[in-house]
């Protein structure tokens, strides 16, 4: 199973840094269908890292997987908080993960020690 991995610091830039990390490892594994669905929830599970599971000085990890034709996507980060699905109402803030259960095949929340990873999978 290919893989492809990166670290980010907790930085604004780290997003779109992400982005086009992901953009990148789909041509480079020739995969065209849904990249701007995968790269979308790439944007959301990092900003939600930073936002709410990056403590400061530390940072994130995107990893990648090409398993087949699908891809599955994880991001790790070391924070204690656990992510949950909102409705989100009239705020902007809160519906990135709606977003995420909407766009992938399915997603989830594991643990690892310290924090935790949250991944998406794409068929």
């Amino acid at each position: 199973m290919p893989l492809q991995e990166r670290f980010y610091r907790r930085e604004q830039q780290a997003i779109p840094a992400a982005r086009a990390f992901t953009r990148a490892s789909l041509a480079a594994w020739e995969i065209s269908d849904r990249v701007d669905d995968i790269t979308l929830c790439v944007s959301e599970l990092a900003t939600n890292a930073l936002v709410h599971g990056v403590p400061p000085g530390r940072g994130f990890r995107l990893r990648l997987f090409r398993d087949g034709g699908g891809v599955r996507v994880e991001v790790h980060d070391s924070g204690d908080g656990w992510p949950r699905l909102t409705e989100g109402g009239a705020d902007e803030s809160g519906r990135g993960l709606l977003l995420v259960a909407a766009l992938a095949d399915k997603w989830g929340v594991a643990e690892r020690s310290p924090g935790k990873v949250v991944w998406a999978e794409f068929g």
